[in-house]
């Protein structure tokens, strides 16, 4: 965090005033440049629920099936990744305080194809990731309260209304709940870990490593899942009230409470259950049920359930902001444009995101398609992503700063990822041809409208 802070310009607040000058300038708006609401405490919100969202709740028992207790290796080694990570985004952020996110990082150091590529694989695999979070939370609340596949679906269902409406209200309203749900999240998580505690054996991590250290590896890719995010508010990064300011405060906070709260759960999950964290569905329950006595369904469901909202709430919010950006960009029809700037609400790009998830969400439910396969796609796209901004960052931030250094270790770094996510590449790769295929049919337009006008 310090790091970051220490080799910002002292030019930086200006610097992101005359960015979003310069993005109005080329729209041909005259309009004044507005700041943000979003302050530091809602910002650090949005990014927990951002990256620790769902992984928490069903991904150290994945992990655990894999590498028993040695994933606790993988945890640690994207605990560690984490730090250069976000810290480069956030370098990008501050500088560069645009909608855009990612995708305006990129459009700076490699041109408009490979910004509309990256922020397509962003703004069209929230919708596919979404009914999966959902369905997540959704399981949890059917073991607590029935109803099989129709309250996991429904539940489902109304957490994509519920964050839809929150974000349609504005990021003022959606900054407060989250600063809520992230407080109450850190606060379940924790009784769920110290109340175990007492429960911990060090016999549970032997054998430690009982599928080979090799596991440890595909461990890693399953747990990319919980540590996605932190692209995901480089799209507010100008509804931050001071963002030079701001940004890189929030950012190094969260880090260290995601960090310190993943860590926890997984060295949990090992020491108290054993054998059985890897055969669990729920290993957030059993350590509630371990710890408080009972079933602690009811907890556990509430637990998943703000896991769940706090993730797609920021993930809806970031998303919306991008497709107003790609639209005012050229890079989806102009009609998302309205509410790319800073202070207004995107409802346009935000009803197409909620469109597309409810969608999905009709289409899982009629098919029976598990959620394997839609969090793997997710995991492909979000790695994607983050080996082009990283690219980019290297690129865009001052070379021998503190901050390209970040750059360089993060982006070494989510290259092995991209190795590790083998065939699910092959999503993001779809959506990049789209992308494409639309600049040009729009390319193609325009010529066409230009030889009818001579």
């Amino acid at each position: 965090m310090s790091t970051v802070q220490k080799h910002v310009p002292a030019s930086a607040g200006a610097q992101a005033d005359a960015t979003a000058s310069r993005v109005a300038h080329e729209n041909g708006s005259s309009a004044p440049v507005r700041r943000g609401r979003l302050t530091v405490l809602q910002g650090t919100a949005l990014y927990i629920g951002a990256v620790l969202g769902t992984g928490v709740i069903a991904l150290p028992a994945l992990a655990a099936q894999v590498a028993g207790p040695a994933s606790l290796l993988a945890w640690l080694a994207l605990v560690v990744l984490s730090a250069p990570l976000a810290a480069t985004f956030a370098a990008l952020g501050i500088r560069f305080p645009d909608a855009g996110g990612v995708s305006t990082y990129v459009r700076n150091a490699f041109g408009p194809r490979a910004a509309a590529v990256v922020g397509w694989c962003f703004y069209f695999t929230v919708p596919a990731g979404s009914p999966a979070a959902g369905m997540f939370a959704g399981a949890y609340v059917a073991a607590a309260f029935g109803g099989g596949e129709h309250t996991t679906i429904v539940t489902a269902a109304a957490l994509v209304l519920i964050v839809s409406a929150a974000n349609a209200w504005g990021l003022t309203v959606s900054g407060r709940l989250q600063l809520v749900l992230a407080a109450l999240l850190v606060g379940l998580l924790l009784v769920a870990v110290a109340a175990s505690a007492p429960h911990a054996r060090a016999a549970n991590l032997h054998p430690f490593a009982p599928h080979g250290w090799l596991a440890v590896g595909p461990a890693a890719a399953l747990l990319v899942w919980s540590f996605a995010g932190w692209e995901a508010i480089t799209h507010l990064a100008g509804e931050f009230r001071h963002p030079a300011r701001d940004l890189p405060l929030a950012t190094g906070i969260a880090v260290v409470i995601v960090g310190v709260l993943y860590m926890a759960v997984a060295a949990a999950s090992a020491l108290v259950l054993g054998p059985a964290a890897g055969a669990s569905t729920a290993p957030l329950a059993q350590l509630l049920a371990t710890g408080v006595g009972g079933k602690a369904q009811a907890l556990t469901a509430v637990a998943a359930l703000l896991l769940t909202l706090g993730t797609m709430n920021a993930y809806f919010a970031g998303a919306a902001k991008l497709g107003a950006a790609l639209g005012r960009d050229g890079a989806l029809p102009a009609w998302l444009a309205r509410g790319s700037l800073a202070g207004d609400v995107p409802r346009r790009s935000l009803a197409v995101v909620f469109a597309l998830a409810a969608g999905m969400l009709i289409l899982v439910a009629a098919s029976g398609i598990g959620t394997k396969s839609l969090v793997l796609m997710t995991t492909g796209s979000l790695v994607a992503i983050y080996v082009l901004g990283t690219a980019a960052a290297l690129r865009l931030l001052p070379r021998g700063s503190a901050a390209h250094r970040c750059a360089a270790v993060a982006f070494v770094a989510v290259v092995g990822l991209l190795a590790l996510t083998g065939w699910y590449l092959l999503w993001p790769l779809a959506i990049a041809a789209c992308a494409l295929g639309y600049l040009r049919l729009r390319e193609r337009g325009g010529r066409g409208r230009a030889g009818t006008l001579t």
